[in-house]
């Protein structure tokens, strides 16, 4: 065979190796406009990745950190590094002008909040609730940063107008895996926190009287009543059984926010169900 056609055959297999066309990824993972998809990968770097089927393709998102993996300015996120800066600002300037934040600004940190939606809606449909939970309590510590350091209103109204949604379902990502263990108790109070934060929502923006027609407070009030109603008392693990005793470990590391720990819990779950 020719020299040259080696050579041509050996480019032409290189760049079916490296090809960018993701339509084999697709093959047989449809889509379903009635439905979140969503599965967990292992990546080529050794870690798990998070993809979510769209109608055009997918998204794929890391487990940890930022969901696209970047990290701006060495920091895990654009959150971390404009409260650092703040930090920073106000204890150099204590008796300037305090720390804010340019329409840029928020306009990133806009951006970097819609990452960590799709990712956390992505943990509650994996039933990955206290990552979920994780992710839900960050995006609202996003919403308190910028309220109190934008320089606008409407800058502060873009991502406060969501603090309702992501409450609620901080709620019922902390909330669930009590009601799994039949810990009714403990889930009501976490709902009723959620509750108490989206009164104090509306009260801050005078639109108690709007309290009805809330959906998300209508949520949890009603889940709060259909639990309460079942009038059950919480139901213990058995004391020799591991896998129920790390199920309750978990559902507390959620409720309480240490939600490594809870990740750690629900990896050993995982392999003691597979064992």
């Amino acid at each position: 065979m020719p020299r040259g056609l080696d050579l041509d055959f050996w480019i032409a297999a290189a760049q079916c190796l490296v090809s960018r066309d993701i339509s084999n990824i697709l093959n047989g993972w449809d889509f379903d406009p009635e439905q979140v998809s969503v599965r967990i990968v292992a990546g080529d770097d050794g870690r798990e990745k998070i993809q979510l089927r769209l109608d055009l393709g997918l998204l794929q998102m890391e487990i940890d950190g930022r969901p696209d993996g970047q990290r701006p300015e060495g920091r895990d996120s654009w959150l971390d590094v404009y409260r650092h800066a703040q930090q920073s600002h106000d204890a150099a300037h204590p008796d300037s002008a305090p720390f804010s934040l340019s329409d840029e600004d928020c306009e990133r940190l806009l951006r970097e909040g819609v990452q960590y939606y799709h990712r956390y809606l992505s943990f509650w449909h994996l039933q990955r609730y206290e990552l979920c939970a994780r992710d839900t309590r960050r995006n609202l510590i996003l919403f308190k940063f910028v309220r109190d350091h934008a320089k606008n209103e409407r800058e502060r109204l873009r991502f406060d107008q969501w603090r309702p949604y992501v409450t609620m379902m901080h709620s019922r990502a902390v909330a669930t895996p009590f009601v799994e263990l039949g810990d009714f108790t403990t889930a009501i109070t976490a709902i009723e926190a959620g509750i108490r934060d989206i009164h104090r929502f509306l009260d801050e923006y005078g639109q108690t009287e709007r309290a009805e027609e809330c959906n998300e407070l209508l949520q949890l009030m009603r889940w709060r009543d259909e639990l309460a109603a079942r009038n059950a008392t919480p139901t213990l693990p058995p004391p020799n059984d591991p896998l129920s005793t790390l199920r309750r470990q978990l559902a507390e590391a959620v409720r309480d926010e240490r939600f490594e720990e809870a990740a750690r819990l629900r990896d050993e779950i995982r392999r003691a169900g597979e064992g």
